[in-house]
């Protein structure tokens, strides 16, 4: 089976990167690129993707922050396409809508082999901390274009460019929550405990019908027998966990 593992280096006369991705992670998050905010961005991927991601960069930042910004777009998607390899078991198409206070995005993605871009945000401000918003453009551009993925990016409403940025980041990481995870995968996320338990109780199950789901794509819910944390948003596996 494939471990949806990948490890990239890329190194240009600008910039020196290396990215570890996995894809069927927990959603820890080692970065360092040297514009915080950026790393902030990169944190939401994978936390909200259940991604595990190291990204080490260096960059020609004396000059400005477009090269690295690129640069890691470019390299993140070669591991992605790496990392997803001949894409058995992976779910093609993926959405979803993300509010943050007054704003509200929503990101359509189609791991189709094919790169395309189509993004529509009108950033309110030009800067957000050391970031300039005209790199978000480059850095989902960098990626497609090495991840073969169709991206629609549109946000809907927002005042506040931190928030704007922040729900386009969380709407491209939530399908990777349930993309990457194979049947088998999913088969294996709640075993049965070595002891049988009285209770009656089976969370990991309730939500497998939609009609159930919350409203919140931000739910969380830990089973009462088995004591897993999952995301209640994503798929679950049909059979009980006792």
């Amino acid at each position: 089976m494939n471990a949806r593992i990948a490890e990239v280096h890329r190194r240009t006369s600008e910039t020196d990167i290396r990215v570890r991705i996995h894809l069927e992670g927990s959603g820890t998050a080692e970065l360092h690129t040297g514009i915080g905010f950026f790393d902030h961005m990169l944190e939401q991927i994978a936390r909200h993707g259940l991604i595990d991601l190291v990204i080490q960069a260096q960059g020609d930042l004396h000059i400005d922050g477009h090269h690295t910004v690129e640069d890691v777009g470019i390299t993140l998607g070669q591991a992605f396409a790496q990392a997803v390899g001949d894409k058995k078991g992976i779910r093609r198409y993926g959405h979803a809508y993300v509010p943050l206070d007054e704003a509200l995005s929503r990101v359509v993605v189609d791991f189709s082999g094919r790169p395309g871009l189509h993004m529509r945000v009108d950033f309110k401000a030009g800067m957000i901390g050391n970031l300039d918003t005209q790199l978000v453009y480059e850095f989902f551009q960098g990626f497609v274009n090495h991840a073969g993925v169709t991206l629609h990016i549109d946000n809907l409403e927002g005042d506040n460019a931190h928030h704007q940025c922040e729900t386009i980041f969380k709407a491209f990481a939530r399908p990777c929550a349930w993309r990457w995870k194979s049947t088998h995968a999913w088969s294996a996320w709640c075993r049965p405990p070595r002891a049988a338990s009285s209770s009656p109780v089976a969370a990991c199950t309730e939500f497998a019908c939609p009609a159930l789901w919350p409203s919140s794509i931000t739910a969380w819910a830990t089973c009462a027998r088995c004591h897993r944390r999952c995301s209640m948003w994503r798929p679950v596996p049909v059979r009980r966990c006792g």
